[in-house]
C-alpha cells in the first residue's frame, strides 16, 4: 500500500485521556495533521468485558483507517493491553501503541533492572507491561500496583491536591519499597500528575511518560518509512467524539495545554 505523507495520523483513545499523547506529538511533529478519536460515549473501559473492548477497539480503528490516515496510535493503555494485536491484523498501515512506548522507554531507562509500573486495574491485570518490557529484557523486576483513583482526581482537577498526594503515597509505598529506580506511568491521565509523583517518588526515580515515549517512537517510525508530512505549514487537527459531556471542552484543553477546536460527534 501506498502512504501518502500528506495524510493525518490517526490517534484514539477510551475517553480524553489520549490527548496527552496529542499534546507530545504537536510538540515534536509540529507540521504533521492529526486526527483524534474519543470514545467519550462507552467510557470507561476499564470495566468492560475483553470482547467487548476488541469490539470498540476494532470499531474506531476502521473509522479511522476511513479518514485514511497514514498511520494508527492507540493511546489508550487499556485498548493496547486487550486489542493490540487485532488492530495490527487489520490495519493497513503501521500500528503503534502506548505499551510498546512505555516498555521500551523503562529498559532504556532503569539502571539497577528494578522497574515500577502504575496503570488501572484493566491495565496492570493484563500482564501486558510486563510481557512488553521482558520481551526486551527478562532480567528486569517488575512491580506493579493497579491506582483506581487517579482518573477520577486527575479530570476533576486535583493535580496538587492534598487528597491526590495522600493516595499517590498510599499506592507508591509498596512500589518504592522494592528500591525500583524506574517508574511506568501506565495511564495516559498519569502526565498530568508528574509534578506530584516526582515529588512522592523523589529525585533518584526517574518517571516513564509513555505519551513523551510515543512522540519519539512516532518521529523515528515517520522518518523510517520516509513518510514524514513534507508541508512546512499550518497541520489541522481534528476531533472526533461520541459525545460530548458537560465537562468535555475543560477537561480535554487542560489535557492538551490549549484550546480544541474542530470537535466532530459521531452517532453510532
Amino acid at each position: 500500500m501506498q502512504i501518502d505523507p500528506h495524510s493525518p495520523i490517526g490517534v484514539f483513545d477510551s475517553g480524553v485521556g489520549g490527548l496527552t499523547v496529542v499534546r507530545a506529538l504537536m510538540e515534536r511533529l509540529p507540521f504533521e495533521n492529526i486526527v483524534y478519536f474519543g470514545d467519550t460515549a462507552r467510557v470507561p473501559y476499564g470495566v468492560k468485558s475483553v470482547e467487548t473492548i476488541s469490539h470498540y477497539t476494532t470499531q474506531i480503528a476502521e473509522f479511522l483507517l476511513e479518514k485514511q490516515v497514514k498511520l494508527l496510535i492507540i493511546a489508550c493503555n487499556t485498548m493496547a493491553s486487550v486489542a493490540a494485536q487485532q488492530v495490527h491484523a487489520l490495519s493497513p498501515v503501521p500500528v503503534l501503541d502506548v505499551i510498546d512506548a512505555g516498555a521500551a522507554g523503562a529498559v532504556a531507562a532503569t539502571r539497577n533492572k528494578q522497574v515500577g509500573i502504575i496503570g488501572t486495574p484493566t491495565t496492570i491485570n493484563s500482564n501486558a507491561y510486563a510481557q512488553a518490557i521482558h520481551c526486551r529484557d527478562p532480567e528486569v523486576r517488575l512491580y506493579s500496583q493497579a491506582c483506581a483513583l487517579f482518573v477520577p482526581l486527575v479530570e476533576e482537577g486535583w493535580l496538587e491536591h492534598p487528597v491526590t498526594r495522600l493516595t499517590a503515597q498510599d499506592y507508591l509505598k509498596p512500589v518504592l519499597a522494592q528500591n525500583v529506580d524506574t517508574l511506568v506511568l501506565g495511564c495516559t491521565h498519569y502526565p498530568l500528575l508528574i509534578p506530584l509523583l516526582q515529588d512522592v517518588a523523589g529525585p533518584g526515580v526517574r518517571l516513564i511518560d509513555s505519551a513523551q515515549a510515543m512522540g519519539e517512537r512516532t518521529a523515528a517510525l515517520l522518518k523510517e518509512k520516509g513518510i514524514s508530512n513534507p508541508n512546512r505549514e499550518k497541520p489541522r487537527y481534528d476531533y472526533f467524539v461520541t459525545d460530548v459531556p458537560v465537562r468535555f471542552q475543560t477537561i480535554g484543553e487542560r489535557f492538551l495545554g490549549r484550546t480544541l477546536p474542530n470537535v466532530h460527534v459521531v452517532k453510532w
